[in-house]
This record gives structure tokens, C-alpha cells and sequence, in this order.
């Protein structure tokens, strides 16, 4: 029994392990105003540019690009509301073709096109409206991903030793040394 005693303190040790108490470091190091980083939050400008577009890039500072942004919602709206109007009127003239009403409110579609036809436009206008759609939907996600990407890069510290170039090249190849021009890039960091 003796002999178990130890033991038994031993597996007491390893499984029940003792949490030790230490005093936390309470030194603060206060730095003055003017070497503080304001922080910037990637999360804060996914947020704002979800909530209205363009927002989160005006949080990053990059007010150059609201306008790219507002100028692609703007042209893909511009095709949605056309494509939406083409595709009710020819919907609707095609629906008073098959019904067989000649002075109709789409009378003018209904007197140059055949049903035949009117129904391939319709069907055009309405793959139109939905690829508008589409397209309208990626374009808002994006300017949301340029803002999230935007605010994770905004800390990054461009080097001035970066350098790229881009010049002529002449290399010598084969047995009898036969030059070739080419394009050479060169990459300094």
C-alpha cells in the first residue's frame, strides 16, 4: 500500500494539473499622439461599404474611386430599367398577339412583329434582365472586396527601394553563339 501512494499522487499530478497564479504585467508604455497609428478597420470598411456603396472607400481615403463605383452601379442600373421595359412590352404585345386584340395598347409591336417573334424578344430582353441583374450583383460585391482589401493594405509599407524595369535583352545560345533579342524585367527589393 505504501507503494501505491506515491503512485497515486503522481496520476492525481497529471491529471488534475495545478493552475499556477502569476501576477500579470501591469507596465503600460504610453506613447505620444503623434507616433500612434490611427487604427484602421478592415471589418469597419466591409461594413460601411455594404451598408451604401462607395462608403468604405471613403473610409479608406480613396475618394477617387467612389466615382468608379457609382458610375458602374449607374450604367448597370441603366440596363436593368431598359432591359425590364423591353421585356413587359414585348410580354404584353405578344400576351394581346395570342389573345387576338389588333387595337391594343402594344399595337405597334403587335403590327411589326409576328408572336413567333415577339416571343424570341421577349425572351432576349428577359436573359438580358437577368444577366444585368447578375452582373450588378458582382460589381456591388467587389467594391465591397476593394474596400476589404483596401483597409488590410493600408498599414503595408511600400519600400522606396522597390523597383521594377523593364529594358532590352541579347542572349547568346547554342554551339556557334547565336544572339537572340528578347525583353528582360527586372525586380528590385
Amino acid at each position: 500500500m505504501k507503494h501505491l501512494l506515491p503512485l497515486f499522487f503522481l496520476t492525481a499530478l497529471f491529471l488534475f494539473p495545478v493552475k499556477s497564479h502569476a501576477q500579470a504585467d501591469t507596465t503600460i508604455i504610453e506613447l505620444a499622439d503623434s507616433i500612434r497609428e490611427k487604427e484602421h478597420s478592415p471589418t469597419k470598411a466591409t461594413i460601411m461599404s455594404a451598408c451604401l456603396p462607395g462608403l468604405g472607400q471613403l473610409y479608406n481615403r480613396k475618394y477617387w474611386k467612389i466615382p468608379v463605383v457609382y458610375a458602374g452601379l449607374g450604367i448597370m442600373t441603366y440596363f436593368i430599367i431598359f432591359n425590364a421595359t423591353e421585356y413587359l412590352n414585348f410580354k404584353c404585345a405578344y400576351i394581346e398577339s395570342v389573345g387576338g386584340s389588333i387595337n391594343g395598347n402594344y399595337a405597334y409591336l403587335t403590327s411589326k412583329y409576328t408572336k413567333d417573334e415577339l416571343l424570341s424578344a421577349r425572351e432576349y430582353y428577359q436573359r438580358n434582365l437577368e444577366i444585368s441583374c447578375l452582373i450588378t450583383a458582382v460589381w456591388y460585391a467587389l467594391q465591397i472586396l476593394d474596400a476589404t482589401v483596401d483597409a488590410h493594405l493600408s498599414t503595408f509599407n511600400i519600400s522606396d527601394r522597390l523597383a521594377v524595369k523593364l529594358g532590352p535583352s541579347f542572349q547568346s545560345f547554342g554551339y556557334n553563339n547565336q544572339t537572340s533579342a528578347g525583353i528582360k524585367l527586372s525586380l528590385n527589393f
